[in-house]
């Protein structure tokens, strides 16, 4: 891993891990965290010799198929997950961490439990 995906796996990573009941292993070769047992983000670097730095996400409902039409620069549909709605993200264009950390959380809230959203509301409403 170069310094470049070094960099974005560390940005990534306190993303998700400031989420509530949060945890990374490794799946399938890639950092891979989990919301509780359930997988909500990946990192893939250069995945099957794609040549994208990226994120593949859990997404709610249309949202990939809308942000896919709308930037197809930064968002794809990534293999094997893409079937079910997850969102491909570049990490090797114009990142904008802001909206980067916002696409992670409605992620997490697709896959994490009642209990950890409400902690992640606390959170919110204390911040």
């Amino acid at each position: 891993m170069g310094p470049a995906a070094k960099k974005a796996l560390d940005r990534v990573r306190a993303i998700c891990l400031a989420l509530p009941e949060t945890s990374e292993r490794p799946s399938h070769g890639a950092p891979t965290f989990f919301a509780g047992s359930k997988t909500f983000v990946m990192f893939m670097d250069d995945h099957h010799d794609d040549g994208r730095l990226a994120i593949w996400c859990s997404a709610p409902l249309g949202a990939q198929g809308d942000l896919v039409r709308a930037d197809g620069e930064r968002f794809f549909v990534p293999p094997y997950v893409g079937h079910r709605g997850w969102l491909g993200i570049r990490l090797d264009r114009h990142v904008d961490w802001d909206e980067l950390a916002q696409l992670i959380e409605d992620g997490y809230r697709m896959v994490a439990t009642k209990r950890a959203i409400a902690k992640l509301a606390g959170l919110r409403a204390s911040a």
